[in-house]
């Protein structure tokens, strides 16, 4: 049962991800027609095509590989001197541009001079290329919200899972008591597994994050400590230990191999499934958008530990990247726990609304042949014709995005080569959920 669940965990992340490109391509396709622009084909995937169907002056297809997509918009680079294509030369940089530009052209038709990309003004295509990815964003967000206030979240709540009987610091193991070591506050105050934590030193609780930073914050005094046990409420009144606790940096993260000195009372905490607020899901999403953009800046410092995990074996770290074939594991992995439905389903819609965010961000990149590459040529041209204006100069004409096509082929292959990387270290070394 559990081999049938991993593969339809699989086959249902492949339909997200074949949903979440053709959503990305809709919101190009849907403003280049808005604009006027002619859009020969739309198309889900690479590779041979297996489905297509032309409606009006476009035809729409599914391709057999379905790891990306794209529309084809006619004339998105401007002419060259003679019109359409600059005169060849042995220069092998100068044949990629040319091929770049002569590609763009082989679907112009007559009358396809006033529908050509590079023609429309350039708020105009920073919105067509834009729109893609901001539909990415778009879904991520209806995803995250769907889970965290209609599924919930598992998150540590203020309920007490087991009570340590003993001050140990944090890294070292738990479950022996050092001869020399002093009992833990909990311990001592009569705290019992079950628990529920009222309020705190006369603070309400309401998260277990807040009752961690009120402990923290008490370290050497002895407060009362309110519980709910078997429906009645009672106050015990331990004195808060002084002990070297995990660090944590200010998103909440713990930071791998750090303490710091802080109150102690001696427990850990229960998870559970919490559904959140409209204003506390922005709060997350909003942390999470700035650890994406901190991930992604962070990459490549992650290639010598994917090499390694590759050659030598070395396990993967926990927020080790990870590609669409390693993606597509987790979600057969999610699928076939022993969970509620609810929450595998949870797990995925969490899942494919990362994979949205990423994909906003990454292609937000200001690099061709990404999204962000285009949409920062189109804002150049703006500058630039605007300080001609400014300065009574002639209109310098649209920027010939073609010529950045050679940083274009370098920029692709290193993308070609990380994406390698990472599927080889997605089948021999896998990243595994806990």
């Amino acid at each position: 049962m559990a081999t049938v669940m991993t593969v339809v965990g699989i086959l249902v992340f492949v339909l997200g991800l074949l949903f979440s490109i053709a959503w990305h391509e809709l919101g190009h396709l849907s403003t280049a027609k808005l604009f006027g622009i002619r859009v020969p084909q739309y198309m889900v995937g690479f590779g041979p095509t297996v489905w297509s169907r032309k409606k009006g002056e476009t035809e729409y297809g599914l391709k057999a590989v379905p790891l990306g997509g794209y529309i084809r918009m006619i004339g998105m680079f401007p002419p060259g001197a003679d019109g359409r294509i600059t005169q060849r030369s042995t220069s092998p940089w100068r044949s990629m541009i040319e091929d770049a530009r002569e590609a763009s052209y082989e679907e112009v038709s007559e009358g396809d001079e006033t529908r050509l990309f590079y023609t429309r003004k350039p708020w105009k295509r920073v919105i067509v290329m834009f729109a893609g990815p901001f539909m990415n964003l778009l879904l991520s967000f209806g995803l995250f919200l769907t889970v965290m206030m209609g599924f919930g979240v598992s998150m540590s709540v203020p309920t007490i899972g087991t009570v340590s009987e003993c001050v140990v610091k944090a890294g070292r193991p738990t479950d022996t008591c050092p001869a020399d070591a002093p009992a833990a506050p909990a311990f001592q105050a009569g705290l019992k597994p079950g628990d529920k934590v009222v309020s705190f030193d006369g603070d309400r609780i309401g998260s277990y994050e807040q009752l961690q930073n009120d402990i923290r914050k008490s370290a050497g005094k002895t407060v009362d400590l309110v519980v709910e046990r078997g429906g009645q409420q009672l106050t015990l009144t331990p004195t808060i230990a002084v002990n070297d606790v995990q660090k944590y940096d200010a998103d909440g993260v713990p930071v791998k191999g750090e303490t710091v000195r802080a109150g102690f009372l001696g427990f850990t905490p229960t998870a559970g499934v919490v559904r959140l607020g409209f204003g506390q899901s922005l709060d997350r999403m909003y942390d999470m958008a700035e650890h994406g953009v901190e991930s992604l800046a962070a990459l490549p410092g992650k290639i010598p530990g994917l090499w390694h995990s590759v050659v030598d074996g070395t396990p993967r770290e926990a927020d080790s990247p990870i590609g669409m074939v390693g993606a597509a594991r987790v979600s057969g992995e999610v699928f076939a726990l022993d969970i509620p439905g609810s929450q595998r389903v949870a797990y995925f819609v969490n899942l494919l609304a990362g994979i949205n965010l990423s994909l906003f961000l990454f292609n937000m990149l200001p690099l061709l042949p990404l999204d962000g590459g285009h949409i920062a040529g189109a804002v150049w041209e703006s500058v630039r014709r605007r300080l001609a204006r400014l300065f009574r100069r002639p209109d310098p004409g649209p920027f010939d995005v073609a010529r950045l096509m050679p940083l274009a082929y370098v920029v692709a292959s290193v993308f070609i080569g990380f994406t390698l990387l990472v599927l080889v270290a997605d089948l021999v070394n896998p990243v595994k959920i806990s």
